[in-house]
């Protein structure tokens, strides 16, 4: 078996930012024009969304977005993003590209040194062409691609699969990207939701190093992992039966359909499968909680980072130990934890542990374990 390193990151996070105060606006907008027309017909009234809500529940202060036009117009409450011809390179692949391009910098690399493509995401724009494929062609990389997703885990999920991959000699050297454009399918007329995502584009290649090679200010992966467990607690029903289940097949009904979660079961379930999967991960490798530099943990929700931490070590632990950008960035799924790495490793010294690890729907979490070179 090979050493692994992930010799490149690159991180695209979009120009445009929403903050909670314009969400709240726009939210609230909507429910005064949409509440009498509920008690006009005896349904049940909208109660309106503020600031202080949005943050004791998730942390989040504001989001970037790809496409900020739409959002916040009360009459449409989505991104106007334009189709695109068959031959025009897809949103989604462009923004994969971006910080594909940025990861090859960064590992100084050519796209000619890739062999493989992974393109693994919360959603994708759609099933085929492979959107991974397609940003395999815009950059003109040789070997192969394919799509996964495994929600908010798709990162670390993909990750944990090119780990193997190059380990095993199977593979060369591997990119997996992240492009995360979930306001996309994000219902901003649900108060539970609307407030919670951003947009952002990650990737990471990972590469074989000589058993006696270091690569100072890289990290060496140790091991990858991923647990799953069913829920329904987090659930989108959007896909390709949707339009079947309904008697008008001319439009597909998207209320409804869209992401969706029971927020205090996702909060307290998780909570406890993400405390005991740390621990578990790093005690196959006599490690503890105390012996790691830097938690780099899914950026959902502020409150649940902190308790499971606080589970772990037995007291809080703070930016320095476990850092956050969740407060400007918003969720930013599969991406997040892979933007509080690139942001936060530059200090740590050779020999320093460091754990990647992200929860998603599924329910589902993916690790790797990484000790600085």
């Amino acid at each position: 078996m090979k050493r692994v390193i992930i010799s490149g990151i690159g991180v695209v996070i979009p120009e445009a930012s929403i903050t909670n105060e314009q969400l709240v606006e726009s939210f609230n907008a909507w429910v005064d024009k949409e509440n009498p027309r509920r008690e006009a017909a005896g349904e049940p009234l909208l109660q309106k969304s503020d600031t202080a809500f949005i943050e004791y529940a998730s942390g989040v202060k504001k989001r970037h977005v790809l496409v900020a036009d739409g959002i916040l117009d009360p009459d449409r409450m989505a991104p106007r993003i334009p189709s695109r011809d068959d031959d025009q390179l897809s949103v989604m692949a462009e923004f994969g590209v971006a910080s594909a391009r940025r990861a090859l910098d960064d590992a100084g690399l050519e796209p000619g040194d890739i062999d493989m493509v992974i393109c693994a995401a919360s959603h994708h724009q759609r099933p085929y062409p492979a959107i991974s494929i397609e940003i395999q062609n815009a950059l003109g990389i040789p070997g192969a691609a394919f799509d996964m997703g495994l929600g908010c885990s798709s990162a670390a999920a993909g990750l944990h699969v090119a780990y193997n991959l190059v380990r095993t000699g199977a593979q060369k050297r591997v990119m997996v990207v992240t492009p995360e454009i979930i306001t996309g399918h994000l219902n901003f007329r649900d108060r539970q939701t609307h407030f919670i995502f951003g947009d952002a584009s990650t990737a990471v290649i990972l590469e074989p190093i000589g058993d006696d090679e270091t690569r100072p200010g890289r990290f060496e992966v140790l091991d990858t992992r991923g647990w799953t467990q069913f829920s329904n607690n987090i659930r989108t029903n959007f896909g390709f039966l949707l339009r079947d289940g309904q008697d008008d097949t001319s439009a597909v009904q998207m209320e409804g359909n869209m992401i969706k979660q029971v927020g205090n079961k996702v909060f307290k379930e998780v909570t406890v499968a993400g405390h005991r999967f740390i621990v578990g991960f790093l005690a196959d490798h006599g490690l503890t909680p105390h012996d790691v530099r830097r938690f780099w943990l899914h950026q959902a929700n502020a409150r649940m980072n902190a308790m499971i931490l606080k589970l772990a070590f037995g007291h809080e632990v703070g930016h320095d130990r476990a850092p956050m950008v969740l407060e400007r960035l918003g969720n930013t799924a599969a991406a997040g934890a892979v933007i509080a790495l690139e942001e936060n490793h530059r200090d740590m010294k050779p020999g320093d542990y460091g754990l990647l690890c992200a929860f998603g729907a599924g329910y589902s979490i993916g690790s790797a374990l990484l000790r600085m070179m």
